[in-house]
C-alpha cells in the first residue's frame, strides 16, 4: 500500500522532470528555428566555410602551329601536388608520399616543418595524371592536387630557337613564346567545391567563372622545311667541326620566315638543357661581318646611279689597291674585270673601285634601304640591328664596306636584303606569323637592276664560279659566297673564319631565299662555297619539291643528257 504522504513529493518530481524536458525541447526548437530561419544565412556561411572552397580552374595556354596546321607547341593536362602544413599530420605517410614523387623523405619532412605556418606549399609540380591518381588514392589529409598544364614541343630541338619556351607557370620566357605571351596566355577560372573531412574535393557546387584558354597562333614556319634546314645544318656543323651555325629561309614575296635554325640547339622538353648560351636565337641576336655577300649590293648601288653598266670594265691589276695608306688585296691579279666578273671572281679591288666611284651618298643609301643598321621589325625578342655607320665614313671604310667589312648584320637581316634582289627590288616586312592577306613592300631599286645583279650571281653557282656545290638539279640558282676573317682582340685572325652562302631559287623567278653561316669550320675546308653552299643545295632541293615549285632549268638538263649520249 502506497504511502499517501509521498504522493505530493512524487507529483513535484514529475513536474520538474517534465518541465526540464519541455525546456530542452523548447531550446532545441528555438535552436532549429534560429538556424533554419532567423540566422539561416549566417549558419549557411559557417557551414560553407568549413566544407566549401573556391578553387581556381586552370586555363591552358594557346597552342602554336606551323603554317600548315602542324602542332609546334601544345599544352597537356598534368597535376601539381601541394600540401597545407596546418592540416597535414600524417607524418607516418611521408615515406610513401615521397616514394611516389621520387623525393627524399627526410627533405620533404623538413620542408613541411619549415613551412608549418603556411597554408600552401608545392611539393612537386607538373606530375603525370597517373602519379596524381596514386597520390589521390593515398587519401592523406592536407595533401591536394591542382590541375595545371605543361608545355610540350613535338618537334623537340628542331624549332626550339624560334619557339623559345614557357616556364613551369606557363609564362613565355624566350622566343615567340615570350613575344606572343599575352596572346597565348589563358585566363584562369574559378569554381566552388565541397570537401570531405580529409579535405578532398568530392563535388562541384558552382562554377563562378569559366576558364578562358589562350588563343592559338599560326606561324609562317613550314615544319617540313624547318626539319630539312635543321638536319642539313647540324650535319654540316658536325662534318666541318664548326663551333656554331645559322640558317634562314624566307618567302621572297611575303617576307615570311619559312625556316630558321641554329647550332648548337636544345630541347625545351628537357629543362636541364635551358642554359642562356644555348637557347639564344643566333639568327636574330648574333651579328657578323658579311664579307663578300655584300658585293652584289654594292654593284646594285652602282647600277642604280646610271653611271655603270654590267659590261663596264675595272682594272684590278696588280691585285692590290691602296686607299688612304691601307692596302686592299685580291687573292691574285685578275686584271680587267667587268661588273659581273667582279662578283664571279669576288674581287675586293674591283668592288672597292666601283664603290669609291659612285660617291658616299649613293653607296650608303643603298645599304640603308636594304635594312642594314636597323632591325627587321620581326618583333622577335632580343633582335639586333647590326651596325652601319652613315656619317664620318672614311674612303677606306667605304671600300671595306663594299666587300662586307666595317659593318655587321644578322643572318635574318642578310636574308631580307637578298630577298629584295629576288623580288625585283621590293623589300617586304619580315614576319614569323602566317600572312593571310597580301602585304605591300617598299620599292628600293629598279627591277632592271635587280635582274641584272641576279644574272651576275647565277655565274657564281656555275662551273666557273665559287659556289658550284650550291647547284640544284633542274633549277637555276643565283647566289654569292662569303669567307670572312673573324675579328678578334687586336685585329682579324688569319686562321679563323666565318663561311657564308646567300642564294635564291629559281633564279629566273625567285621564290625562296636562304642564308647559311658556319662559324669557324675547323676540318680543313673553310670557304663559303665549300662548307655553306652544300647546306643551301640540300635544303632548297627538298623545299622546291615540297612546295611544288616548277623547275626552270630543264633545257640544260636535257641538253646535258643528249651530249652524254652522243
Amino acid at each position: 500500500m502506497k504511502n499517501k504522504n509521498n504522493q505530493p513529493h512524487y507529483q513535484f518530481r514529475r513536474i520538474i522532470v517534465l518541465s526540464v524536458f519541455a525546456l530542452v525541447i523548447s531550446g532545441l526548437f528555438y535552436r532549429a528555428l534560429d538556424m533554419q530561419v532567423i540566422n539561416q544565412a549566417f549558419f549557411q556561411q559557417q557551414g560553407d566555410a568549413r566544407h566549401i572552397r573556391t578553387v581556381p580552374i586552370s586555363a591552358h595556354r594557346g597552342d602554336i602551329y606551323d603554317r600548315n596546321g602542324e602542332p609546334l607547341a601544345i599544352s597537356t593536362p598534368v597535376d601539381s601536388v601541394w600540401v597545407n602544413p596546418k592540416e597535414f599530420s600524417e607524418f607516418k605517410s611521408i615515406s610513401q608520399l615521397a616514394n611516389i614523387l621520387n623525393l627524399n623523405s627526410a627533405h620533404l619532412k623538413n620542408k613541411l616543418h619549415k613551412h608549418a605556418a603556411k597554408e600552401f606549399v608545392y611539393i612537386r609540380r607538373q606530375v603525370s595524371p597517373g602519379i596524381g591518381a596514386q597520390i589521390k588514392a593515398l587519401g592523406i589529409k592536407g595533401v591536394y592536387l591542382r590541375r595545371e598544364y605543361k608545355r610540350y614541343y613535338p618537334t623537340g630541338e628542331v624549332a626550339s630557337h624560334v619557339l623559345g619556351f614557357a616556364n613551369v607557370d606557363d609564362q613565355g620566357q624566350e622566343g615567340l613564346e615570350l613575344a606572343y605571351n599575352d596572346w597565348l596566355t589563358g585566363e584562369a577560372g574559378a569554381k566552388k567545391v565541397i570537401r570531405d573531412r580529409k579535405g578532398q574535393a568530392v563535388d562541384d557546387v558552382e562554377r563562378i567563372r569559366p576558364a578562358q584558354p589562350g588563343r592559338p597562333i599560326y606561324l609562317s614556319l613550314d615544319r617540313r622545311i624547318q626539319y630539312l634546314a635543321y638536319s642539313a645544318l647540324k650535319a654540316a656543323v658536325k662534318q666541318n667541326k664548326a663551333i656554331a651555325g645559322s640558317a634562314v629561309v624566307l618567302n621572297v614575296h611575303t617576307g615570311e620566315v619559312l625556316a630558321m635554325v641554329n647550332q648548337p640547339s636544345f630541347n625545351a622538353n628537357d629543362r636541364s638543357q635551358l642554359r642562356p648560351g644555348v637557347y639564344r636565337n643566333r639568327s636574330v641576336t648574333d651579328v657578323f661581318e658579311p664579307g663578300s655577300t655584300m658585293k652584289p649590293f654594292t654593284i646594285a648601288a652602282a647600277l642604280e646611279t646610271g653611271k655603270w653598266h654590267p659590261t663596264d670594265n675595272v682594272h684590278t691589276s696588280p691585285g692590290h689597291y691602296k686607299v688612304q695608306g691601307s692596302t686592299i688585296k685580291d687573292m691574285k691579279d685578275y686584271g680587267k674585270l667587268n661588273l659581273g666578273e667582279i662578283i664571279l671572281k669576288s674581287s675586293n679591288v674591283g668592288v672597292s673601285k666601283v664603290a669609291l666611284s659612285i660617291g658616299q651618298e649613293q653607296q650608303l643609301e643603298m645599304y640603308t634601304k636594304l635594312g642594314f643598321g636597323f632591325d627587321t621589325g620581326s618583333g622577335f625578342p632580343g633582335e639586333r640591328s647590326g651596325n652601319l655607320r652613315t656619317s664620318n665614313v672614311s674612303d677606306f671604310e667605304r671600300a671595306t664596306m663594299s666587300f662586307g667589312y666595317s659593318l655587321s648584320v644578322t643572318p635574318l637581316q642578310l636574308a631580307r636584303a637578298y630577298a629584295a634582289l629576288a623580288a625585283n627590288g621590293v623589300i617586304y616586312p619580315v614576319t614569323f606569323l602566317k600572312r593571310e592577306d597580301e602585304t605591300q613592300g617598299e620599292k628600293i631599286m629598279s627591277a632592271d637592276t635587280a635582274k641584272k645583279v641576279r644574272r651576275m650571281m647565277e655565274r657564281v653557282v656555275s662551273v666557273e664560279g665559287t659556289a658550284k656545290k650550291a647547284s640544284i638539279a633542274n633549277y637555276s640558282v643565283a647566289g654569292k659566297t662569303g669567307t670572312v676573317h673573324k675579328f678578334i682582340s687586336g685585329g682579324y685572325a688569319d686562321d679563323r673564319y666565318l663561311s657564308v652562302f646567300a642564294g635564291m631559287v629559281p633564279a629566273s623567278n625567285p621564290q625562296l631565299v636562304m642564308i647559311v653561316m658556319l662559324n669557324e669550320p675547323r676540318n680543313g675546308e673553310h670557304f663559303g662555297g665549300q662548307v655553306a653552299a652544300p647546306v643551301f643545295s640540300k635544303v632548297m632541293s627538298g623545299a622546291l619539291r615540297l612546295l611544288d615549285i616548277e623547275p626552270d632549268n630543264l633545257e640544260y638538263v636535257q641538253a646535258g643528257k643528249k651530249g652524254k649520249n652522243a
